[in-house]
């Protein structure tokens, strides 16, 4: 009886330290990933979304599988949400409607509305952002999975690679490697943005491979990241780029003018080189007007070349003529 005890206290020594050593994997993965990513990081100087480690992803070998699988970490002793990590595959993509996220606050949850600034009805500065979107793994009301995050940084910074992601596993039915890290400072309760890593396994990253950062951030409003409070920011004018303007006249090159910021062209993904109707297989300027009809759905933000477009399948709109 004594031996079968001792055999019984050896194993739960062995499998207690099975669970450290797992959980200071977990610790370390974390801190690799956000210090990598803090290290890299620049000050935001207007555009959402900037590239890290030269645009290629982090992955080790021993990461990389093609079995779908999904992991989040748990939340830290603040309450907020540590990396997310996922092999997303065909199978693991929603085939149902996205159920009520309402009920989870995350940290830096402090909501206002400003009208005339947050390009939504209700124009909400705050939503709920997935880390893994849920048209890649179907995740709904889960805690580890949500986030506090702009509008801006959500609908401008993050959706345009969830869409390219979910487009391309839905194509091929290849596998994609795919990882969210959010960057908190110090003890701040919102954090200052994510880090985005894809890469696509079977045709090993010619397919998708990106390593970005989305600001947490939203053009004419003061943001405190330690608490998540906000205010509008009176010093704040809303200027017009040069992709904002539409190009009018002739062909031939003389007499041509810049003409009125295009109307409405404010979820552009920066850096898109073109917007495609999945509906309709035609592509666009994003500064075309044909693109404030389409519904977000429906659109494909591609940073491809025109040709790789058209060998898709798709025709260049007949308006922008792209």
């Amino acid at each position: 009886m004594r031996a079968f005890l001792g055999k019984v206290s050896f194993l739960n020594r062995i499998l207690a330290l099975l669970l450290t050593l797992s959980l200071g994997m977990s610790s370390f993965l974390f801190w690799r990933v956000q210090a990598h990513a803090e290290d890299e990081i620049p000050a935001y100087s207007g555009s959402v979304t900037v590239v890290v480690n030269k645009n290629v992803p982090d992955f080790t070998a021993k990461e990389i599988t093609t079995k779908s699988y999904e992991y989040y970490g748990e939340l830290d002793k603040l309450g907020r949400c540590t990396p997310a990590m996922a092999c997303i595959g065909k199978d693991m993509m929603p085939t149902q409607e996205r159920q009520s996220i309402g009920m989870i606050k995350p940290t830096g949850w402090k909501q206002n509305k400003y009208p005339g600034l947050v390009d939504s009805d209700p124009p909400y500065l705050y939503n709920r952002c997935h880390m893994i979107g849920f048209q890649l793994t179907g995740e709904n009301a889960n805690e580890k999975n949500l986030i506090t995050g702009t509008r801006y940084m959500n609908v401008e910074g993050m959706l345009p690679y969830e869409n390219l992601v979910a487009d391309y596993v839905s194509s091929t039915g290849n596998h994609v490697m795919y990882r969210v890290t959010p960057v908190f400072e110090g003890k701040n309760l919102l954090c200052s943005g994510v880090q985005i890593e894809a890469y696509s396994v079977e045709d090993k990253g010619k397919g998708i491979s990106f390593n970005v950062y989305c600001y947490n951030v939203q053009p004419g409003v003061i943001i405190n990241y330690a608490s998540g409070s906000n205010k509008a920011d009176p010093n704040y004018k809303k200027s017009v780029s040069a992709d904002e303007f539409v190009v009018t006249g002739g062909t031939s090159g003389v007499a041509m003018e810049r003409n009125a910021p295009a109307q409405n062209d404010t979820t552009t993904s920066t850096g898109t080189s073109y917007i495609a109707n999945k509906n309709t297989k035609k592509f666009h300027y994003p500064s075309c007007s044909s693109v404030n009809d389409m519904k977000e759905k429906n659109k494909l933000y591609y940073e491809g070349t025109r040709d790789e477009l058209i060998q898709q399948g798709y025709v260049p709109c007949k308006r922008c003529k792209p």
